[in-house]
């Protein structure tokens, strides 16, 4: 008999179960259905229908690397974010749920910026993929945005996304490396940079250490490099009442907090991730207030 999505999918399952991967029957799950197109109800839905030799095949390879640890999206190539489906490259971060706390906190502004002023300009700085700004994009239909990374190849990915999910339009890039080839002023700046200390690197799991480029991780000795390069520069790319959105590691409120008031700006409020972990922050500038 024909081999079944039913068995294929158990089979999927063990295996990685058997290599010891923890989340073996969602991985399963999404592999198999990414693989053959499928949504995930179909997997129940159309259980006992054949699969063929030449799709078995590509799920048996593409079972070998996730039991190698590398990650269900990284092999798939694409992942979903905020609605987008985004296309995913050797040097672009992997866009995550938590993530989307940061275009949740940062809508509402972007359409009372748009509402007031007919347009909201956004810059997006270290933006791999493209997937705060297109996010943002696709929810504020007068917002316009300019990615920043200083990797070519992200720059790429994030225009080919653009361009996937119809927001070519509105959305450019610039080889920058933070703020530095930057001009003008936007009304919203916003970044994930990386942010964890370096010496914590070696002990990640396998799937961020040897999947996730190390641009976009590694934030220096105490991981807040990339922080201190964005506060000390921000100032005069924000227009007045502007806001700026920063997600941060977990246990790094406080440190970039006191960064960005030592350059003259305020928080407007926190955010938690999905985990319950402090997760975004939102800065307003006050260009009168003292700068150390």
């Amino acid at each position: 008999m024909p081999e079944t999505l039913d068995d294929l999918l158990a089979e999927t399952r063990d295996r990685l179960k058997a290599a010891g991967i923890e989340s073996a029957a969602l991985d399963a799950r999404h592999l198999v259905s990414g693989l053959l197109e499928l949504a995930l109800a179909a997997l129940v839905t159309r259980g006992r229908e054949p699969v063929s030799d030449e799709d078995a095949a590509r799920i048996r390879a593409a079972v070998e690397r996730r039991a190698a640890h590398e990650p269900v999206y990284r092999i798939l190539g694409e992942r979903e974010f905020s609605g987008l489906k985004l296309k995913l490259s050797k040097e672009t971060l992997e866009p995550r749920p938590d993530t989307e706390t940061m275009v949740e906190c940062l809508i509402p502004h972007a359409r009372r910026i748009a509402l007031k002023k007919g347009s909201c300009r956004i810059v997006d700085l270290g933006t791999g993929t493209g997937a705060i700004c297109l996010a943002l994009l696709d929810a504020v239909l007068d917002a316009r945005g300019l990615g920043t990374d200083i990797s070519e190849d992200a720059l790429a990915t994030a225009c080919e996304n653009a361009r996937r999910n119809g927001l070519a339009e509105r959305f450019e890039t610039l080889r920058s490396n933070w703020l530095e080839a930057v001009n003008g002023r936007f009304d919203i700046i916003v970044s994930n940079p990386p942010y964890i200390r370096s010496n914590v690197i070696p002990d990640l799991e396998p799937e961020v250490k040897f999947h996730d480029p190390a641009a976009a991780l590694d934030g220096g000795e105490d991981g807040l490099n990339a922080y201190r390069a964005i506060a000390s520069d921000a100032g005069r790319h924000l227009e007045p009442h502007g806001v700026i959105g920063l997600e941060i590691g977990f246990d790094q409120k406080q440190a970039v907090t006191a960064l960005f008031e030592a350059h003259g700006f305020h928080m407007l409020y926190a955010a938690k991730d999905l985990g319950g972990n402090d997760r975004v922050l939102v800065f307003e500038h006050d260009p009168a207030a003292p700068r150390v």
